[in-house]
């Protein structure tokens, strides 16, 4: 409940604090004396955006605040809980404008965040102005008000939720299949390429050694005949090193019997002779593997043409070659695994689709079954209001989705963030006219009534503790004024109500009221408040609001008639 209210250097409002207590409270006062202003104040106190304008002429700063009784069970007391704050003796809150455009905001003494505010705020009290009577005829703000009296908030949070899961996921599997597509693309070459690689079954360093096995190719017939003729010189033919180094060693062992060095000479001519004749048996060996076949030189020329030919195509060496090779398969492989990712993203937006479409289908009937209460809540609420013969019904439609990326029911309606309903307010005020959109066909006054009505309806499932009307008898009078207020004055049983309003008929009903008027002091234009504590002042009030200044007799009397009338 809103308990103080102080406003000071506020466009035309100097310094004023306002108590307010349960129960229906009247704001009254002439045209442009500043009564909206407060209601500007408390809208901004609540959150609303801030405009260096409204700082007072003069002044560097506007400063607002307003203290709040709130229950300790309350949601705005989990919030203040959660932030830290203590919220035990009520709810402070002050905002301070500069004429620069700068807004500081402050809950309970500590500096704060306008979003924060508007956390705290939501559910402490409810602004009705002609702004938001306007915003009535915005059929964006109907799903809304269904939900708010449904109760199914809740449930379109978890569409909302679902959906905002589910459109990424959408996307990304799109993203993932253009590029799976488009490595496929690519994967026919990859893998004639890969192929061309792996059939040619490469060694490491093949390349440098068939250039060797090439030379010994090319110089095979030289090569052969050298070493023949080292073996025939060395061993084989008469006359060959080892024949006459044995002539020489035998010459040698015969005279070692006169000179002992002599023998030492004919040992080592042996170990000589051996040398010779292992020299000879691995040119032997070395000879019979000399390949003298023409088709070995060609086949090794063919092998290391095809490995110049991958080395221009994959790389300057054979390592460039190994490495585009192994490169290839990795993206082979990351085309595997995208296909891996695109099965199980969708295996997990199945899922989610069925969910969807479940809580989409589950919210829609509990937005029908709850729209049906609503209109003869609505009804009985705007006969109350002098509209007793006008028809309220609560439209429902759908759009069928036509592109792939919508989410949509298994019956191809297209499910969004609030679900897949779009809904409107139908209004049919006199018999014989059919329904027709608000925006279509309401007067002030209807839509007046019409706000109040919903007001009225939704006081049971809201959880707002202050209601605040502005300009709620707009475009009625008579007995429709005379229902208006008996019907804020039955909200204020359950709520707080604070109502500016120019009609006696509904100030009548007012458990307390205050008079705002506006004077010129050191030639600046004031705003002031006075509580009207006693009878005498409400009927003097009173009887202002029915005649004007010149207040008579007649007009005092009427005035007392009325206030004894709202009393009986």
């Amino acid at each position: 409940m809103l308990s103080e209210l102080a406003i000071k250097n506020f466009a035309i409002i100097d310094d004023i604090r306002i108590s307010f207590k349960d129960g229906f409270s009247v704001l009254t006062g002439e045209t442009g004396a500043g009564k909206s202003i407060i209601i500007q104040a408390v809208n901004l106190l609540l959150g609303s955006r801030a405009s260096a304008d409204l700082v007072r002429a003069g002044c560097d700063t506007a400063e607002l605040e307003a203290f709040f009784d709130i229950n300790e069970n309350s949601t705005t007391a989990l919030i203040l809980k959660e932030q830290g704050l203590d919220g035990s003796d009520g709810l402070i809150i002050r905002r301070i404008v500069s004429s620069a455009g700068k807004s500081r905001v402050f809950i309970n003494s500590r500096q704060s965040t306008l979003d924060l505010l508007k956390q705290v705020t939501q559910n402490l009290a409810g602004i009705s102005s002609q702004h938001a009577h306007q915003g009535l005829l915005k059929e964006d703000n109907h799903l809304g008000i269904l939900d708010e009296f449904a109760g199914t908030n809740d449930l379109k949070d978890e569409v909302n939720h679902l959906y905002q899961t589910i459109i990424p996921l959408k996307r990304k599997i799109k993203e993932l299949i253009q590029s799976c597509e488009q490595k496929k693309k690519e994967q026919d070459f990859l893998e004639f390429q890969i192929t061309e690689i792996s059939e040619a079954d490469i060694l490491l360093n093949e390349d440098k050694d068939l250039e060797k096995k090439r030379k010994s190719l090319v110089n095979a017939s030289k090569i052969f005949e050298s070493v023949n003729r080292f073996i025939h010189d060395i061993h084989d033919r008469e006359g060959s090193f080892v024949e006459r180094l044995s002539f020489f060693r035998n010459d040698m062992e015969k005279l070692s019997t006169a000179d002992d060095q002599l023998g030492k000479i004919a040992q080592q001519l042996s170990g000589t002779i051996f040398d010779l004749q292992d020299i000879a048996g691995e040119l032997r060996d070395y000879s019979s593997t000399i390949d003298l076949d023409p088709a070995s030189l060609e086949m090794t020329d063919q092998r290391l043409d095809l490995i110049s030919k991958l080395k221009r195509k994959y790389g300057p060496s054979l390592d460039a070659v190994f490495t585009e090779y192994e490169s290839m398969q990795q993206k082979i492989s990351q085309t595997i695994e995208i296909e891996k990712q695109i099965k199980n993203y969708e295996k997990d937006i199945h899922v989610f689709l069925k969910e969807i479409d479940q809580k989409a289908t589950d919210l829609s009937e509990k937005r029908k079954s709850a729209s049906n209460t609503l209109s003869e809540l609505a009804k009985k609420e705007l006969k109350a209001l002098e509209m007793g013969k006008a028809k309220f019904e609560v439209s429902f439609s759908s759009q069928m989705t036509k592109d792939s990326e919508d989410i949509s029911t298994t019956g191809g309606e297209k499910i969004g963030p609030n679900g897949k309903d779009k809904v409107s307010f139908l209004l049919s005020p006199n018999p014989g006219e059919a329904l027709k959109p608000l925006v279509k066909i309401v007067s002030g006054g209807e839509l007046s009534r019409i706000v109040l009505a919903l007001k009225a309806v939704l006081s049971n499932t809201q959880s707002l503790e202050t209601l605040i009307f502005d300009e709620v008898d707009a475009g009625i009078g008579g007995a429709t004024s005379e229902k208006v207020g008996l019907k804020l004055k039955q909200l204020s049983q359950k709520n707080q109500v604070i109502c500016i309003t120019h009609l006696a008929q509904i100030a009548k009903y007012a458990t307390h009221q205050f008079r705002i008027s506006k004077e010129v002091i050191d030639e600046r234009t004031c705003t002031g408040i006075v509580p009207l504590a006693g009878e005498d002042q409400r009927i003097e009030e009173l009887a202002r609001m029915i005649g004007g200044t010149n207040i008579s007799e007649t007009t005092l009397t009427h005035a007392r008639e009325l206030l004894e009338q709202a009393s009986s």
